[in-house]
């Protein structure tokens, strides 16, 4: 991967999606800097639910425009996709795709530093935002689900700044590696041991990888991406 990549750097208020839809941030645009950065994240920026979005961990979500190509090719020519934001990212950039960040990589973005804590779970806002019956299972299935970075430090990006990465603690666990280990190879133990005991990663993931350790069992998560409650793996 190159070392450093130059973000856009989008933010949205909360408001419905939709005719008559739940209440959402994730309509993010393109905004001027500087931009600062707190712990929860882009001054500006908002998130509707507060139970499974945004916070410490959640703090920034960057989405690969590299993908854009992708999904106009399976979904066909989407107004959203003619421009960044369609997935409600805070970060879109090119180059970086989810094979080439891991766990745990830290960055600076201006004076702010960041770190990589978890890939997205995509929810059924996406089907909302798109129109599109099973377009929050198409992200999780492709591993096309962008991810999230922690402030370990506050601070102010301007334009022109490049997100630069600073250290790799876990080069072997990309974001791909762990998404397919989360949707796809469910009940590998051996990956679910070492994963699970990442320190690097978010408390919620590792928690949820050592309940599947400790009981067998993979999570339903079918009311995330098709609507309502959000099951135990949130």
């Amino acid at each position: 991967m190159t070392a450093q990549v130059l973000p856009l750097v989008l933010v949205g208020p909360v408001a419905p999606l939709g005719s008559g839809g739940p209440p959402s941030g994730i309509d993010k645009r393109p905004v001027p800097g500087p931009w600062r950065i707190t712990a929860t994240g882009l001054v500006g920026d908002a998130q509707a639910d507060l139970r499974y979005h945004g916070g410490p961990e959640k703090a920034l979500h960057q989405y690969p425009r590299d993908h854009y190509a992708a999904w106009a090719s399976e979904i066909g020519d989407h107004p959203l996709l003619s421009a960044p934001g369609a997935f409600g990212e805070n970060l879109a950039t090119t180059a970086w795709t989810e094979r080439d960040v891991c766990i745990g990589d830290i960055a600076r973005f201006g004076s702010a530093l960041l770190q990589v804590s978890q890939g997205r779970q995509p929810c059924f806002k996406l089907d909302r935002r798109f129109e599109r019956t099973g377009m929050a299972l198409a992200v999780q299935r492709t591993g096309r689900t962008g991810w999230y970075w922690r402030v370990l430090e506050a601070g102010i990006a301007e334009p022109g700044d490049r997100i630069e990465l600073r250290a790799r603690p876990r080069p072997d666990w990309s974001l791909a590696r762990l998404i397919h280990l989360l949707y796809v190879d469910t009940r590998n133990r051996s990956e679910l041991q070492v994963a699970s005991a990442l320190p690097e990663l978010a408390e919620s993931w590792r928690l949820l990888l050592c309940r599947r350790l400790r009981t067998g069992a993979v999570e339903d998560w079918s009311k995330r991406v098709a609507g309502g409650e959000r099951g135990p793996e949130a």
